[in-house]
């Protein structure tokens, strides 16, 4: 994936709010929704997704600009120390005569002859197992360390969708650490932090058996919904004169706007309940789908001409009242 800063246009020293104000523009522009008929629009949305995750997470940010992940969210491999001349445990005269390779919870580990576990990556598993081990001789690999004779290990790796496709399930592909791109189907109702296991899609074995890739799945912010578990939240700004005369307004819902009747005297930050219009229950067909709450947000005008101040400043004279009396 390309940089994510020059996915949303936003510098590396740009502040939290740029950032969430440029990935907005982005994704209204962007969304599928808006661009039926553009079969690219899905691929651009998930991409900006994926930026906004890193750059819009600040212990991400920090851990991208500090080279220890990547685009997408992966740690780096930190490369391969050389040979030690003379050193205990190195490839150089001195050192070991083999090393082994085992795997745990802390990933891959390399082991001398003369030292306890040594941080190795998989650069490291595959140097011990295809490149010298020193001058005229050849690495003893030790095959009961690796644990795999029996069946390969699983791997893992991450996957961004959209709020509609967590919300009404998809399909789409992954690009795993084996190399292979793979058919992804996406179940309805699947939130952030949930798995999705692929059998056989994990690490060979030296018997030629795969383990299962875990695939995580992380559900790229919205530029207008917020969840709550099987529910929706949305901001849903109204005029002054909605809020007093009262009215009906259009509500943005995942299945497309719906009409919303505004009683007279309505207060700002009143909560309205859409039935039906949250995300769908994952495994379950009983409770159905969960609820869109809308929350209603009175906005001025962004000019208010000297009619308006007029009418309010009699409104101020004529009928004054207090909302925060019940705050002393």
């Amino acid at each position: 994936m390309r940089d994510p800063y020059t996915i949303l246009g936003v510098s590396k020293g740009a502040s939290e709010a740029e950032v969430k104000s440029a990935y907005r523009k982005l994704a209204k522009k962007l969304h599928p929704d808006a661009n039926k008929h553009d079969p690219k629009a899905a691929s651009r949305f998930a991409e900006i997704n994926a930026a906004y995750e890193i750059v819009g997470d600040d212990d991400k940010r920090k851990a991208f600009d500090r080279g220890e992940i990547d685009a997408e969210g992966k740690p780096r491999f930190q490369g391969f120390e050389g040979a030690q001349p003379g050193g205990g445990g190195g490839f150089g005269p001195g050192g070991s005569h083999f090393e082994s390779f085992s795997y745990g919870p802390d990933g891959f580990q390399r082991r001398g002859a003369g030292g306890g576990p040594q941080g190795g990556g998989f650069e490291d598993l595959l140097r011990g197992m295809f490149g010298g081990a020193g001058r005229g001789q050849r690495a003893q690999f030790e095959p009961e360390d690796f644990g795999a004779a029996a069946g390969g290990q699983d791997l893992q790796a991450s996957l961004t969708i959209s709020l509609t496709d967590a919300a009404k399930g998809a399909k789409t592909r992954v690009h795993l650490p084996t190399g292979k791109d793979v058919e992804v189907k996406i179940p309805a109702g699947l939130t952030s932090g949930q798995q999705i296991r692929l059998k056989g899609q994990g690490w060979p074995s030296a018997s030629g058996k795969a383990g299962d890739a875990l695939i995580t799945v992380n559900v790229a912010p919205h530029p207008l919904f917020k969840p709550d578990g099987a529910d929706l939240r949305l901001d849903l700004p109204i005029t002054l004169y909605e809020a007093v005369l009262g009215g009906k307004v259009r509500v943005p819902t995942l299945d497309g706007a719906v009409e919303l009747a505004i009683p007279a005297g309505t207060d700002s930050g009143r909560t309205f309940r859409l039935k039906g219009k949250g995300l769908k229950a994952k495994g379950d067909n009983k409770t159905g789908a969960g609820d869109l709450l809308a929350t209603v947000r009175v906005v001025l005008p962004e000019h208010a001409d000297d009619e308006l101040k007029e009418l309010m400043r009699k409104l101020r004279d004529k009928q004054p009242y207090d909302p925060r009396k019940d705050l002393e």
